[in-house]
Parts: structure tokens; C-alpha cells; sequence
């Protein structure tokens, strides 16, 4: 692949509904751009971004991909986005690679959440953008529609650049908006026709829309155009240019990814409209002058660059992908990676088409590169050299909520399970393996249930171990709410020395939730000695560890030991330890135990419309709403209390009440007594495998 300059570069993220048709996409622009013989389908597997066996079987995208096209004298890096929300936080690693976005709406189904989720997205990074409506060649799709709920939802910015032209039913042409031309296609050529008679009202509201928007460039323009003059093809498309790139004017187009019609325009325009890097800001800090570096994706200052996502595949092995953010990387370069603090020398640089990397000699500011192997990398370190030592922001990824209890199906795969998890949260910053060793269990959190059982089948297929997904036990706790007076005798004789020991004691709350036990003695005229007290606390210790209720950890316990007795022969630190468990698992009982559930904060921001399913489902799941405040642009966001056995499941039941348009976060608020049915079905589910426990 030859080498370009900033100025001839497209970074261009694909964004959309899952199944709109980005990857069928993506497969027509490489192969309009000759790098495919060929079109490949999604439903035969074999397109050149779904090349993992995951996304294959599962006839949808998990992963971002490169595929970088070679277009009239351009370079387009075309990077191929999932659609399913699962899957967001690779999503958002492109958003930070990109520099513009083709939203991808499916004319069959219209605007669908993922739609506007890309705007939402877009929104947030500031990315130009433009709609690309698919399916046009089947005959009941309705682009008009398609505009209108968009205008409707978006307002005047959005202005259609074609029109479809049909024939017999068949999608056949488009009538270009700017040029007020008619054009049909021949094979891949196009021959211009007259604009059919239908077109030609929609045409005249479809340019005066445009001309609206050009005015508005200039006080000039604005001046023209009221006063009735006419603007050539070349200062509407300079305007309209300015509007893109300031994201006042969004454009629409449209095609057929199957039959590949339409997509020659749209990767015109991509090389017309949208912006390239020089066009873009970035900005770091020089920790050498402690300043802010204007990087721009400038070629003639200081090289620096970021790991915008990382791939590590058993197969092609690991590459750090990453986007150059000022100077010229080349091969053999020394770079220095500050957030490793380590000197690495680049071996060779590429660029990844789908899986295939095709080796470089230079890659320039704004382009998107890889580079195999790179010492303890991961994403969102910044690369630059130790003269011009340059620190970017970390990329903003989404906080994983859902996770599940996992456990090897065979016991000699642990280690390798968690190597192979390790590998994958390299490459996927949303995946976290957490070891919960207060309940003997080890989690995995994820972004919903198709993420985790994707992790899964990774494990299976690709790194060959097997893990079993459980619902996770709660962290639940035990403590008393009065006071009990115990005695208890440990004593044992079986020849030689026997074993003895003898305390009285007493168990209270200790009004502290945070500290498991408080310890403290009372014993007067050494009924027991001294040197036998921190033996009494050991007992204490390791019996707070598992409760006798439930088997929970017990917080919020006073033990005091105020009497007792010994024997100068038998007694020694291990009776005396025996007998402060007996005595606690006695007095705990006593002094009427409960049991304490953790309780989150939960914040569901969801569209007006549904806030009252969502308060009803709180309900159900014992959750108490503490307030609703008007997020804007028509959402709100519900905060509540909620018991965290409340929250399993959580995020399928909102995505499915909600259409997918609701999001939530939660974190841990406090412990409170669990009512008495749960904490009845607790300790039933605990006598029932205990036996497990033990085991």
C-alpha cells in the first residue's frame, strides 16, 4: 500500500443499528476500491471485517476493524463498528480513532435505537457526519420516509444529497441534488438521464434546504441568496464542505450494498465533505516543558502517537493499533511508550485490512497503523520519543454492570483460563475478571449477557477452556441486635496431657457495620492469664470470617471476655482459641442475629416515555426511588435504592422495557437489614449446600 500524506487521509467510522448493513457496506467500498475481486456476504462469512470465528458463527460484528481503501489518489480507513450495545466499548475506541461517521440506517427498518445512539455518540466526540440509507433495492423502502424522521428528529440540518430514481419497480438511479441531475446505472458506470417528472418537487424542497444552508456559510451568501442569485456547483460544494466539517449540515445519501449501487458517490463525498486530520484538533502535555503540545496531526512537529485499541488473536498474534498524532513514524524508529515507561523499537510498521497486515515503510500524522509486539503495550498508552516526551488522555470507555459467578468445568484449566482472560481484557477494556474472595467466587463483569457468553465461547473455541456462567451469590453480611452472656468449656482428656480451657463472655453490637469485631477483657484476679488473651481474640478472628448464621462475614460484633478458668497443666493457647469459637457461635445465636443485604445506588437515565415502567420494575425488585430528574433532550434519570439481589438481570429486563434506549450505572451505598423472607431463603440455600461449601 503506497504512503499518504495528511491531507490525503478519510478516517471514517461506521456507526448504526446492529444488522443496518455496516459490514455489507464496508465489503462494497473495498470492493469498489479494488481490493476485493469479489464481494463477500455476512450470511456466507467470508467479508473482510467479520473474520473472527466468533463473528462468523454468530453472523454479527464483537470487534472493530480496519480496512483501509486506496480511492482516487486517497486513502479512506474505513473502520467497521458492532451495532450491538454489548459490544460498546469497542464502538467508542473507534469514535476516538475517527475523524468522521457514516450512520447506517437500514431502509427497511428505518431509525432504529442504534441510530440514534451513533448520533448520541457523534454528539459527544463532535464527529461530522452523514446518513447512508441501505436496502434501497428492495422495492417497499420508503427514502422519503427515512428523511422525514430523521428532519423530524433532527431538525433542518439534514439534507438529502440524492433522490432514488425507480423504474418498474426496481431501484435503478438517483437524481444528485447539487448538480440537478438525473443518473442511472450501467454495471459500475453511471450515464446521465433527465430528473423523472416525480423527483422534480422533491428535488426543488431538497436544494432550497441546501441553499439555505450555503447562505448561512457567509454574510456574503446570505446576502446573495436573498436577493435571488444563483450559487455554481463549485460554492455550494465549498460551503457545504464548511457545513459538514462544523457539523451544521448533515448529509444524507443512499444505496444498495448488495448490488453495490450507490457506494461510488458515497466514497466520493467522504473525500469531498468530510475532513481530513490536518482539519482536526488533538491536543497533549509535553512533560519536558510542562505545556500544552498542540499535536493537530501536524507532520512537521515532534513524532507522538496512541494505542487506540489493541488485538490480541491466537492466531495473528498482537497488534497494537494505533493513530498517529504529529510527526512521521518509520520503520526502525525508536519510540518511547511513557505510561510503561520503556524505549521500544519499532520493527516494522502496518496496516491491517480485516486480519491481513500489509507492511508500510512510514505512516503520517492522522494515519491509522499497527505495530506487532509491542513490550507490555496496552490502549490508551501515548507513544512519542524521550526528547518530546507528549501524554494524551486515556480514551472514555464505558463502566461494565453486568457480571456473573464462572467456574472452570475443569479444575487443572484455572490457571490457563485466567491467562487466556488476561489476554482478552487487553483487548477488551469493558471485560473485568474480579476475585471475590469473600464469597469463594470468581466474577466476571461485562456490558450484558450476549458479552459474557461471547467471552465464553472465546475461551472454548480459541484458547480451548471451558467455564461454566452461574448466578452470583450476594455479598451479604451477619450481625446481632442485643446482648447475650455465654459460657463455654473446652475440655478434652485422652491420655497424657488433656486440653482445657474456659471462658465466660459476652457478644454485643458494637455499632460499627465497617469493622467485623471489636475485642475487649474484663477478667479480673487471672481467672484467665494474660498470655491466653490473644489466643481468646484468634477464636474471634476466624470465627467472624463465616458467620454461624449463614456462613456471611460478621461485622458489627463486641466481644468481651470478662471471666473463666484454666488448668496449670492442660490449658494452653489452642483450647483457649477452641473454646472463644465455641463460646461465639453460642452467644452470636443468642443475641438475635440477622442478616444485613448490601444496598446500590442505582441511576437508570432512560426517555421520558418509559420512566413509569421503570419505577414499576423498582418496585418489584424492592428498590426504593428517591428521586427523577429531567436529564434533557427529552430523558430523566431515576435514582433509587436498591437491594443488589435486585440487580441481577437487570440490564437484559431495562434493555428490553426500554428498547434498548435505557443505560444505567450503579455503585455500593451501605449494608441494611434484609427482610425476614430473604433472609429465611438465604439461610434454607446455604443449609442446602453446605455440605458444597465445606467441600
Amino acid at each position: 500500500m503506497n504512503v499518504y500524506t495528511t491531507d490525503k487521509i478519510r478516517n471514517v467510522v461506521l456507526l448504526g443499528h446492529g444488522g443496518a448493513g455496516k459490514t455489507s457496506l464496508a465489503e462494497a467500498m473495498a470492493y469498489m476500491a479494488g481490493l476485493t475481486s469479489r464481494m463477500g456476504r455476512v450470511e456466507d462469512k467470508n467479508t473482510i471485517s467479520d473474520y473472527q470465528k466468533e463473528e462468523q458463527n454468530r453472523g454479527i460484528s464483537v470487534g472493530t476493524t480496519v480496512i483501509p481503501l486506496e480511492w482516487q489518489g486517497y486513502k479512506i480507513n474505513v473502520l467497521d463498528t458492532p451495532g450491538y450495545f454489548d459490544f460498546v466499548g469497542e464502538v467508542e475506541e473507534a469514535m476516538n480513532a475517527a475523524g468522521a461517521a457514516i450512520i447506517v440506517v437500514s431502509g427497511k427498518a428505518g431509525i432504529e435505537v442504534g441510530t440514534e445512539k451513533a448520533w448520541d455518540l457523534c454528539e459527544k466526540y463532535k464527529l461530522p457526519r452523514m446518513f447512508y440509507v441501505d436496502d434501497m433495492d428492495i422495492d417497499n423502502v420508503s427514502y422519503r420516509q427515512v428523511v422525514e424522521d430523521l428532519t423530524a428528529k433532527y431538525g433542518k440540518k439534514i439534507a438529502p444529497f440524492h433522490l432514488p430514481i425507480r423504474e418498474n419497480e426496481k431501484f435503478v438511479g438517483y437524481v444528485n441534488v447539487i448538480a440537478e441531475t438525473g443518473n442511472r446505472w450501467k454495471g459500475k458506470e453511471v450515464e446521465e438521464i433527465p430528473v423523472p417528472d416525480y423527483n422534480k418537487e422533491n428535488l426543488k424542497i431538497c436544494r432550497d434546504t441546501l441553499l439555505e444552508a450555503v447562505a448561512e456559510t457567509s454574510e456574503e451568501f446570505m446576502e446573495r441568496f436573498f436577493n435571488g442569485d444563483t450559487f455554481s456547483e463549485a460554492e455550494i460544494r465549498a460551503a457545504i464542505r464548511t457545513n459538514v466539517m462544523d457539523c451544521s449540515v448533515f448529509p444524507i445519501t443512499m444505496g444498495s450494498n448488495t448490488l453495490c449501487q450507490g457506494v461510488y458517490t458515497l466514497m466520493d463525498d467522504v473525500i469531498k465533505y468530510f475532513p481530513s486530520p490536518e482539519n482536526r484538533k488533538v491536543a497533549g502535555v509535553d512533560l519536558k516543558t510542562n505545556e500544552i503540545f498542540e499535536a493537530n496531526y501536524d507532520f512537521s512537529k515532534a513524532k507522538s502517537a496512541i494505542i487506540w485499541k489493541t488485538i490480541v488473536d491466537p492466531y495473528i498474534g498482537k497488534f497494537s493499533l494505533i493513530k498517529v498524532n504529529s510527526g512521521v513514524l518509520k520503520t526502525d524508529d525508536t519510540i518511547y511508550n511513557l505510561d510503561k515507561d520503556v524505549d521500544m523499537k519499532i520493527g516494522k510498521l502496518y496496516v491491517l485490512q480485516g486480519n491481513k497486515p500489509i507492511e508500510v515503510p512510514e505512516l503520517h500524522a492522522g494515519d491509522i497503523g499497527a505495530i506487532a509486539k509491542l513490550t507490555a503495550a496496552r490502549t490508551g498508552d501515548s507513544l512519542s520519543t524521550k526528547q518530546h516526551t507528549i501524554r494524551y488522555g486515556k480514551p472514555e470507555i464505558s463502566k461494565p454492570y453486568t457480571y456473573k459467578r464462572y467456574e472452570p468445568v475443569n479444575k487443572a484449566d484455572i490457571d490457563k483460563i485466567s491467562q487466556s482472560l488476561q489476554k482478552m481484557m487487553h483487548e477488551d477494556l469493558t471485560l473485568k475478571n474480579v476475585n471475590d474472595a469473600e464469597n469463594r467466587q470468581m466474577l466476571l463483569y461485562g456490558m450484558g449477557d450476549q458479552h459474557l457468553e461471547v467471552v465464553t465461547s472465546k475461551l472454548l473455541n480459541e484458547y480451548k477452556v471451558e467455564i461454566k456462567l452461574t448466578e452470583p451469590k450476594v455479598a451479604f453480611r451477619e450481625t446481632i441486635r442485643k446482648t447475650s452472656d455465654v459460657e463455654y468449656k473446652y475440655k478434652k482428656q485422652s491420655g497424657g496431657h488433656g486440653q482445657y480451657g474456659h471462658v465466660k463472655m459476652r457478644f454485643e453490637p458494637s455499632g460499627d457495620l465497617d469493622t467485623p469485631y471489636v475485642f475487649d477483657q474484663e477478667v479480673v484476679g487471672g481467672a484467665v492469664p494474660k498470655n491466653y488473651f490473644p489466643a481468646v481474640e484468634k477464636g474471634i478472628q476466624e470465627s467472624v470470617q463465616k458467620g454461624p448464621m449463614a456462613g456471611y462475614p460478621v461485622v458489627g460484633v463486641k466481644a468481651v471476655l470478662y471471666d473463666g478458668s484454666y488448668h496449670p497443666v492442660d490449658s494452653s493457647e489452642m483450647a483457649f482459641k477452641t473454646a472463644a469459637i465455641g463460646a461465639f457461635k453460642d452467644g452470636f445465636m443468642k443475641a438475635n442475629p440477622v442478616l444485613l443485604e448490601p444496598i446500590a445506588n442505582l441511576k437508570v437515565l432512560v426517555p421520558d416515555q418509559f420512566t413509569g415502567d421503570v419505577m414499576g420494575d423498582l418496585n418489584k425488585r424492592r428498590g426504593r426511588v428517591l428521586g427523577m430528574n429531567p436529564a434533557g433532550d427529552g430523558k430523566t434519570c431515576v435514582e433509587a435504592d436498591i437491594p443488589m439481589t435486585g440487580l441481577y438481570g437487570y440490564c437484559t429486563d431495562l434493555r428490553s422495557m426500554t428498547g434498548g434506549r435505557g443505560d444505567f450505572s450503579y455503585e455500593f451505598a451501605r449494608y441494611e437489614q434484609a427482610p425476614s423472607d430473604v433472609q429465611e431463603k438465604e439461610i434454607a440455600a446455604r443449609a442446602a449446600s453446605g455440605d458444597d461449601e465445606e467441600a
